[in-house]
């Protein structure tokens, strides 16, 4: 049964219940046995329905649930097992990726309860921890046919399925909660009893699903970031569970999710770049796709939605951002540690390209695949990645990737198969981009191994919250700014005058190259420090494929001006003049201030200076101020030169207007 909602004219509430009466008795039905609370969600809902928007405009997607798979129909149809046995037989990395989940799901069964616990505003672990249980031990049972995994994760969704709520406050908890409970119930459907099927199925919807048509909670349907892209997948995952029982309320969770996921789908536009970095990539996207996988699965279909321009064209860019090293670009609210991404099987699966996991293939050359079942979403690797081989993985043709957008960014390196190779990470963007920070400008840096110029990434959210900081402020004066790690004074870029970046400055990169004499990328900073400066430009360039040259060209405005050059290290680092040798692992780098030649290097420390910022250990920033006179221009340029670099290294560096 489809909502009149897919009619061309406004439904009256008459037409609206006769037309759902069905679905409409069964809620209420249900709703007399709940709390005042659910109840009000049970009228919030029909509430919407017979008000919002009931007229179909013409570019809107028309979803239909009418010709849904039985059970399981989620990512994995009934007797698809028999494909990825297929693939544990053939290829032994996925034999032993399918021995790991398998292994990890024989570990819960020794495991506690979850409880339902909250760390500050969320129960985010606890949720994540439900998908993660209830996926592998579904996954273990449909591999295996072994009870135990069936009992074990029917255990868990009842445990979870008694919770009092799913912390609706903090609506990505209960959408990592739904789409665990969902996975279980459909792949277990034809296992599990009557009586546990109705527990479970109830607590989907009126936990998982009918929340998320109150106003308090649904925002994110609005949003362009990875909440919109996570809640409803988590939403769409319980609505392809229960279709059956409550056919009115899956129809309007499909519609709604397929009308608005493109919203953080467009953000990848025009070349695929996310705004809001590596690790946050990882959550939505991957979130994303496993929404687009399991349309494509239960509906024959994902809408065109692939064909959202940059989206799978964000792939290079992901990939991209793992530098020689091994560690991530992690700019903005990102961590240090990269890992193996499940989603890239699914985007090298759809363009064909099994050049888009070298990275990933860097992963799987291991002995423990333990390592990788921290992933709530691993299982769905073996559905994506069942037709891949390694020895069919080449490195990409391509050294260097540019990509515009809300957050531009420059990534090229000198090799993809040299350990030793250079790589160089470049952003331009703004800081009032969904988890930014001041670091309009910043690069990181690897040379011979090692990572020279870094990023500190994020601070764990809990530990600024629960000493009252309001975190996610974007205006200029929001307390955001205040963390140590989240400003502009302890990245790899300018401070003007002791002041904070502009949040509503943006740049762009406005040229780059991929030549391999000349590897660079420029951008016009100016109006990031518009009220200090009359106009800044950066640009970044490996050279002969040897060493990194920063230059940046900059004009006082009428006022003498104070510019702060700083770089932030893991190396120990040793000045003389305008020169300073960096140390790490037993490997040297040569910092050089070229320009202006008298300038004194200096380090700062980067120990916490309040109560709630983290220790920065091992870290040093090495930079140098210098003061520009009221209407003239100032040329800064450093050269960063690593040992193997040799002697022969002093080209010369012609002007920005000149690259």
């Amino acid at each position: 049964m489809m909502l009149l909602m897919h009619t061309t004219q406004v439904p009256t509430w008459k037409l609206f219940v006769s037309n759902n009466a069905k679905w409409l008795l069964t809620f209420f039905a249900e709703g007399a046995m709940l709390d005042d609370r659910y109840m009000k969600y049970v009228m919030l809902f029909c509430l919407s329905v017979v008000l919002t928007s009931p007229i179909r405009s013409q570019d809107l997607i028309e979803v239909s649930s009418e010709s849904l798979p039985s059970h399981p129909r989620i990512l994995l149809l009934q007797d698809e097992e028999k494909m990825i046995r297929s693939a544990i037989t053939a290829n032994k990395v996925w034999s032993h990726m399918h021995d790991a989940i398998v292994q990890e799901s024989e570990k819960m069964l020794e495991l506690p309860a979850l409880q339902r616990v909250q760390i500050g505003r969320r129960l985010l672990d606890k949720s994540r921890e439900c998908l993660r249980r209830v996926f592998y031990l579904s996954y273990a049972y449909r591999m295996t046919s072994e009870k135990k995994y069936l009992d074990r994760a029917e255990k868990e969704m009842l445990t979870v399925a008694k919770f009092t709520d799913w912390n609706p406050d903090h609506f990505l908890d209960v959408a990592e909660m739904t789409m665990g409970m969902a996975i279980g119930y459909d792949w277990l459907f034809n296992v599990l009893s009557e009586e546990s099927k109705k527990a479970i199925g109830d607590a989907i919807v009126f936990k998982g699903l009918l929340p998320s048509f109150d106003k308090r909670y649904n925002s994110w349907q609005h949003s362009t970031h990875n909440w919109n892209q996570v809640c409803n997948a988590g939403m769409v995952y319980g609505a392809l569970a229960v279709a059956e029982r409550y056919p009115g309320i899956t129809q309007q969770v499909f519609d709604r999710a397929f009308n608005t996921i493109h919203l953080p789908m467009e953000e990848y536009q025009p070349d695929g770049a996310y705004p809001e970095g590596y690790m946050y990539w990882d959550y939505g996207t991957s979130f994303n796709v496993m929404l687009l996988s399991a349309a494509d699965k239960a509906f024959g279909t994902d809408y065109g939605l692939t064909k959202t321009a940059g989206f799978l064209q964000t792939s290079r860019f992901y990939q991209n951002m793992t530098g020689v090293t091994g560690m991530p670009f992690n700019w903005g609210d990102c961590g240090p540690d990269a890992s193996l991404s499940p989603s890239m099987f699914w985007f090298a699966q759809k363009l064909d390209d099994p050049s888009l996991l070298w990275v990933e293939k860097s992963y799987l050359q291991t002995d423990d695949f333990s390592r990788f079942t921290h992933d709530r979403l691993l299982p769905a690797i073996m559905i994506w990645a069942k037709d891949t081989s390694l020895d069919k993985i080449t490195p990409p043709t391509a050294l260097t990737w540019t990509g515009q957008g809300a957050n531009p960014v420059y990534m090229t390196r000198t090799s993809w198969t040299n350990p030793n190779a250079l790589y160089l990470g470049f952003k331009a963007g703004s800081a009032s981009v969904n988890h930014g920070h001041m670091d309009v400008g910043s690069f990181v840096f690897e040379a011979d191994g090692v990572r020279w110029a870094e990023d500190f990434g994020m601070q764990n959210y809990e530990s600024l919250e629960s000493k009252g900081i309001a975190l996610f402020g974007r205006t200029q004066d929001a307390q955001r700014w205040t963390v140590f790690r989240l400003n502009n004074f302890v990245h790899n870029t300018v401070t003007v005058n002791n002041q904070y970046q502009l949040v509503n400055g943006y740049a762009k990169i406005n040229r780059s190259s991929d030549k391999e004499d000349f590897l660079f990328a420029t951008s016009d900073l100016s109006t990031v420090y518009k009220d200090r400066l009359a106009g800044i430009r950066r640009g970044v360039a490996i050279v002969d494929q040897k060493y990194l040259v920063v230059r940046d060209e900059l004009t006082a405005r009428d006022t003498t001006t104070t510019v702060r050059w700083t770089m932030l290290t893991a190396a120990d680092v040793t000045i003389s003049g305008n020169r300073a040798t960096l140390k790490k692992d037993g490997k040297e780098l040569l910092l050089s201030v070229t320009s202006p030649a008298k300038v004194k290097l200096k380090t700062w420390s980067t120990a916490p200076a309040t109560d709630y910022d983290a220790p920065n250990p091992g870290t040093t920033l090495v930079g140098f101020e210098v003061q520009v006179p009221p209407g003239t221009s100032q040329v800064l340029q450093v050269t960063l030169i690593p040992s193997s670099a040799g002697k022969n290294v002093k080209k010369k560096i012609q002007p920005l207007d000149k690259w």
